[in-house]
């Protein structure tokens, strides 16, 4: 659906996006993960065509972009990351006016319009004017604009930036209602919990360079991060520690936490293997704890880094 080979752009002595290369299959949600500056919103201005890459091509439902733009704007919705918004037009008007750039028949844009007010659950506000809005409904509504010619793709750049809980809620609601009715979707977020949720593929970017990519699976494995075991003893003495690590090479004791930390592949089949072995060298359990492998482990081990605002 989706191909993007070797794309880098430069603005004057900053190289914002440096040779990236990904693809997308339809109906998959493609996220781009990475701190506010990487290159995720030039990255998204390309895609739309509001830039042009100085080098590389992107193919969008087999359409070369850089000779084609006109063409793949009619199949693509872009929701950018700054609400583009009149606030003196009410929710209707704003997308009458935005539909109309699409020269949809009014008849059909009309109808587009409820349609989509009824996506975003704001047919209540119809008739208010935006001003009114809470900057999460002027987010559902900047949605709602780009649903209106019912593209193939849709580009989303941090949707979710400065709404509350139930605004995000909403919009959460209407992505995943969207993947099931077979849309393409890029999704941009510095939210790991966001790109967990909803990705099925994930590409990490940091400094315009993608540092790696594929499903959370598949960046587990490329980045090594096992699950890990925190076993508290009921006897924590040096005597017990000392015979547990010395017949168990692999378990490291945190004098922190006072705990066995144990890496595993899989927690849920190796969880009674590791208890046997601590048992076997005298070990009394007090309690365990787990920690599958999540995607902030994986980006860590990745980038070195915590992922930055």
């Amino acid at each position: 659906m989706i191909q993007v080979s070797s794309v880098s752009k430069s603005f004057g002595n900053i190289k914002a996006v440096k040779n990236v290369s990904f693809s997308i299959e339809r109906g998959e949600i493609f996220g781009i993960l990475g701190p506010n500056g990487a290159g995720k919103s030039t990255i998204v201005n390309i895609l739309s065509t509001l830039v042009r890459s100085d080098q590389g091509d992107v193919i969008m439902d087999g359409i070369n972009i850089r000779d084609h733009g006109d063409a793949v704007k009619l199949i693509i919705g872009v929701v950018p990351q700054e609400i583009a918004l009149y606030d003196e037009l009410s929710a209707v008007g704003n997308l009458m006016f935005w539909g109309g750039l699409y020269r949809i028949p009014k008849s059909e844009l009309r109808a587009n319009v409820q349609k989509t007010l009824e996506i975003v659950d704001l047919v209540n506000r119809k008739d208010d004017q935006i001003k009114t809005f809470s900057g999460g409904m002027k987010r559902r509504i900047n949605i709602a604009c780009s649903l209106l010619h019912q593209p193939k793709i849709l580009l989303l750049d941090e949707p979710t930036v400065g709404v509350d809980p139930q605004n995000r809620n909403h919009i959460f609601e209407l992505i995943e209602k969207l993947h099931q009715e077979g849309m393409t979707i890029i999704y941009t977020t510095h939210y790991m919990e966001e790109a967990e949720r909803f990705c099925e593929k994930i590409a990490i970017i940091d400094v315009g360079q993608i540092i790696a990519q594929g499903t959370l699976k598949e960046l587990r494995k490329f980045s090594g991060v096992k699950d890990l075991l925190t076993i508290k003893l009921a006897d924590a003495s040096h005597v017990t520690i000392d015979r547990i690590t010395s017949e168990n090479p692999s378990f490291r004791f945190d004098s922190a936490s006072s705990s066995l930390k144990v890496e595993c592949g899989n927690v849920g089949n190796d969880i009674s293997l590791v208890v046997g072995r601590i048992q076997k060298s005298g070990g009394v359990i007090d309690r365990i704890s787990t920690q599958g492998t999540n995607l902030e482990a994986v980006y860590l081990k990745l980038t070195g880094k915590e992922l930055r605002d």
